[in-house]
């Protein structure tokens, strides 16, 4: 379908007043924006339901939804205390951060409407100590207020960032809110100005722009006149908005290698997928300007009001930088899901830059079928410059929408792309939809040396939900090598045989480690050396523990040719203990 086919077209002119809070301060939007444009209608983020308050523990349960598809396990998020499903509520748009610092630590926010009989959604978020293997979802930052488009990102420190809509009219802006607990709570947030589908993205490059926040978003429904705003001092206050060339919208952002700023979108005016380029976002003594930006060719159009999401978009641009330390370190790269010539609905199509945007590759088609929806189509880069993609793929049920969630692959910069793999059970996109007949706009990923972490909506209870997945091994301790191999050559140690390096249950807060030698307290309670209880310390002894931390190929700890005694000194030495 073409985009600009879609909509129908109508003059709206608005103006709006916004105040909002600095952190520890009030402060007024005193700047009033008035705009007269030719602007979209049909994808509005608009409070057209009064709020309902609901409790969720007056509402039925049933168990939760864990999703086994071929070894990747799909976890369910929106769950109450007990780790149940909530029967009859809805969440959909999630998007993610993790810890850099503790990478076990993750936070999930979406669109929260708290039963599906009603159209008022609220920012909805939960968090994970455990690497997602199991969530917490509190409840939503603020009870009872409108709140849309849910982004979230992090800083090189580990703190997490959540970028929410409210709306009046037709007056769009945003709020910024910090978590310094792992996502366990928020504070209050600060006014980010901003409009409908806003990204968000954090310099983590160590340059002059090392924690700046950058934002963008549609600049059709807005609180202000431009659709880009910066912050400098950490999310504290965030400039007056300024314009973007192309005002790309329904797009991402990214920061290159040396700082540089990337905004990706679709080009309103002209339907299709285009970026612009700021080099001095980063220098926070002058405002930034563009200065290159344009079109980029992906092989059709991106569109919405279709097929398996007849009330939202089949998915956004992302943009996206690679910042290995290997020849293809600073390439730039463009995917999005498109609608192509012919009888094909809709593709995952991707295409890259080498030369920082001056000049893009021909469209490569990413999924190995040339039939069937490929919506919402996602992009992110490792830090080893493997590019990962997943979407939701209808390829299984020709004619129809029933979908799963697919996953594919690059080493090469996106040259080629590994078979498609499926990740998730199928599901139908058709049901559940909490007065409004779409599943979102979109999902989000992460991705590590190893693998990735990945949020998305799916109805496999039957109903909206928010579940995690993890693509390949966990990484919980961030060496770029997965925990089961580095439990395998025992580089890492797990005392408490719960498949997860010692190091990380101490580093996430799931065991003590009072003297701080990095043992696990539970680990080193008497410190035995007669394990046996034959009266001696010996080769018997040093077996057992061996066997015990799973380390019985090898006993000659100290290389002198035997297994002895003096093994199991040391072993018990790097445990505290002495025998």
């Amino acid at each position: 379908m073409n985009l600009r086919m879609t909509f129908l077209c109508a003059g709206i002119a608005a103006s709006a007043i916004c105040a909002g809070s600095v952190r520890g301060q009030d402060q007024a939007a005193d700047e009033t924006a008035s705009r007269d444009k030719t602007q979209p209608t049909g994808h509005v983020e608009t409070p057209d339901d009064p709020y309902a308050a609901v409790p969720r523990e007056d509402k039925p349960t049933s168990p939760a939804g864990l999703f086994s598809r071929d070894g990747f396990v799909s976890v369910q998020v929106n769950v109450n205390g007990s780790g149940e499903n909530i029967v009859g509520d809805a969440a959909n748009e999630p998007s993610i951060a993790y810890d850099p610092v503790v990478p076990d630590r993750l936070t999930i926010g979406w669109r929260q409407f708290d039963t599906i009989t009603n159209n008022f959604r609220q920012a909805g978020w939960g968090y994970s100590n455990d690497g997602g293997r199991s969530w917490t979802f509190p409840g939503v930052i603020e009870p009872g207020i409108f709140r849309s488009d849910p982004v979230l990102d992090y800083d090189a420190e580990g703190g997490f960032y959540y970028n929410s809509l409210t709306a009046s009219g037709y007056d769009f802006w945003c709020h910024v809110y910090r978590s310094d607990d792992g996502a366990a709570t928020w504070d209050s947030g600060v006014y980010a100005y901003g409009g409908d589908k806003q990204w968000m993205t954090i310099d983590r490059t160590g340059g002059i722009g090392h924690g700046h926040i950058y934002a963008a978003w549609s600049p059709f429904y807005s609180s202000a006149d431009g659709s880009f705003t910066r912050s400098t001092n950490g999310g504290d206050s965030y400039m007056y908005p300024i314009s973007i060339p192309g005002d790309p919208m329904w797009g991402t952002l990214a920061v290159g290698p040396d700082g540089e700023l990337y905004v990706g979108g679709v080009d309103w005016w002209a339907g299709e997928p285009y970026f612009a380029k700021s080099t001095n976002a980063q220098n926070a003594a002058v405002t930034p300007t563009f200065g290159l930006s344009g079109s980029v060719n992906l092989g059709g159009e991106v569109t919405m009001s279709a097929g398996p999401n007849p009330g939202g978009l089949l998915g956004q641009a992302w943009i996206a930088c690679d910042l290995s330390d290997g020849p293809t370190r600073g390439n730039v790269y463009m995917l999005a899901s498109v609608d192509p010539s012919g009888s094909d609905p809709l593709d995952v199509m991707f295409a890259r830059s080498t030369n920082g945007g001056s000049t893009w590759s021909s469209p490569v088609r990413v999924n190995d079928v040339a039939s069937g929806w490929q919506w919402f189509g996602t992009m992110s880069v490792a830090p080893n410059g493997r590019i990962d993609v997943i979407w939701a793929d209808t390829r299984n049920d020709p004619g129809g929408y029933d979908s799963e969630l697919y996953y594919a692959y690059s080493l090469d910069a996106g040259q080629t792309w590994s078979t498609n793999v499926a990740v998730s059970p199928s599901w139908d996109p058709h049901v559940g939809w909490p007065q409004q007949n779409k599943l979102g706009d979109y999902y989000d990923m992460i991705s590590d040396s190893v693998g990735a972490h990945v949020a998305y909506a799916a109805t496999l209870n039957g109903e909206q939900d928010v579940y995690y997945v993890r693509l390949g091994d966990y990484d919980c301790n961030n060496n770029g090598v997965g925990d089961a191999d580095d439990l395998a050559a025992h580089t890492s140690l797990d005392c408490n045989d719960n498949g997860i390096p010692d190091e990380c249950d101490i580093a996430a807060g799931r065991s003590e480690d009072e003297n701080e030698n990095g043992i696990p307290d539970e680990c080193e309670t008497g410190c035995p050396g007669d394990l046996d209880g034959d009266g001696d310390t010996d080769q018997a002894d040093l077996g057992l523990l061996l066997s015990a931390y799973g380390l019985n190929d090898g006993g000659d700890l100290d290389g002198d040719g035997d297994t002895d005694q003096a093994d199991l000194g040391l072993l018990l030495s790097d445990y505290g203990c002495v025998p």
